[in-house]
């Protein structure tokens, strides 16, 4: 039992601090910056064509798409959190980036989730360019997906390298009961 819960502290680690920063920084935005309104220290005032933190709220998904959506990426969001909890355990446990990843997707669908149970719409505040508005939660979904790509790509090299120095009979298989010769044609 003890194995089956040490399998999720990574998880919740990982996702709690997420949603944690994420909801702090989206209550320092609602508390201090009005509806639609910007703010940017003095100092960097020649930063605030290119980046600012904003209020603005989003009722449908990441960055701004599919307004109005809201009811569908709440149901969207649960089943999510419930994919990665029942996955997380399968996974090994050497398997940092897919681990993080998935920590990193759940925080950032909590993230979310939190503001459209509470609100009915999502905190947005962070706004680079003509780029759409977007959070914490955002980020850390986007930067999850990358995370697990490229853990997947490395994944790959690794196998590919191995099957590479394992020689030329790696990855044959063999019928139960014939030994390597005979599945070789030999």
């Amino acid at each position: 039992m003890k194995s089956y819960w040490r399998d999720y502290l990574g998880l919740i680690g990982v996702s709690g601090s997420i949603v944690a920063l994420d909801q702090w920084t989206k209550a320092l935005v609602r508390e201090n910056i009005p509806l639609g309104g910007t703010w940017l220290p003095e100092s960097l005032g020649w930063l605030s064509p290119y980046a600012r933190i904003v209020h603005w709220y989003n009722s449908g998904a990441a960055f701004g798409m599919f307004q109005e959506g809201g009811l569908i990426f709440t149901v969207l969001a649960f089943l999510v959190v419930g994919a990665i909890i029942y996955y997380y355990p399968q996974t090994e446990r050497g398997d940092w980036s897919i681990r993080l990843a998935l920590g990193m997707q759940m925080g950032g669908a909590l993230g979310n989730l939190i503001d459209r149970l509470t609100l009915g719409k999502v905190t947005d505040f962070v706004s680079v360019g003509t780029f759409p508005v977007f959070n914490v939660a955002d980020s850390s979904i986007s930067v999850g997906v990358a995370v697990l790509l490229l853990g997947v790509w490395m994944m790959e090299r690794k196998q590919k390298r191995a099957e590479a120095e394992g020689g030329s009979g790696a990855g044959l298989e063999t019928e139960p009961g014939l030994d390597e010769g005979d599945a070789e044609g030999g």
